[in-house]
């Protein structure tokens, strides 16, 4: 590192800014947010950063005590999410557009039971859901917390992917395919 820096400040006249300039293999760095597999042949994929400052905005939006509809709070995403994927449409592990339109979805649904504070409400939207009515009052009675309760079986089958589709959250992967199919 030290001996390229030298050579471009010295030949180049360039200056190096040594805070984010490193010598390392490709996949261990990152550029414009993407980085790349360490594969044989490399593909490109999204960076671990970037995926997290994603994250990080789908709560700011969807904070926990948000007392938004879920249409509301889905048409706040909306926005956010298509701008994401249409930045890194060139990616080509899709993956993490799935594990993130998992995320998504289940970040949701913590806020869904979050919305459903007494436990006759829970139980009677999980019944409302397709549950049974004993397997409703147990699921509302658990003393689990939201996040591990939106993880639930219960709560997947009472809120599939089809409601969050029909309230029109964007799926990451199908953007993706959108955009390939494009070209």
């Amino acid at each position: 590192m030290n001996s390229i820096s030298r050579s471009l400040e010295k030949h180049l006249q360039l200056s190096v800014n040594r805070a984010k300039s490193a010598v390392a293999r490709p996949w261990e760095r990152k550029f414009l947010g993407y980085s790349l597999t360490g594969h044989k042949q490399a593909k490109l994929k999204i960076g671990a950063s970037s995926v997290s400052r994603l994250k990080e905005k789908s709560r700011s939006l969807t904070t926990g005590n948000c007392s938004k509809a879920l249409k509301a709070l889905i048409d706040g995403l909306a926005p956010v999410l298509r701008g994401w994927i249409s930045y890194f449409r060139l990616t080509e592990i899709k993956g993490i557009l799935e594990e993130l339109d998992g995320w998504i979805r289940r970040k949701l649904r913590c806020l869904m039971w979050r919305h459903w504070k007494k436990l006759h409400k829970r139980a009677r939207m999980l019944m409302k859901g397709g549950l049974s009515e004993e397997r409703a009052w147990i699921s509302a009675t658990n003393q689990r917390g939201p996040w591990w309760n939106s993880g639930a079986r219960h709560l997947n089958q009472a809120l599939p992917k089809k409601i969050f589709d029909r309230a029109g959250l964007l799926s990451l992967l199908e953007l993706h395919r959108q955009f390939q199919s494009c070209k």
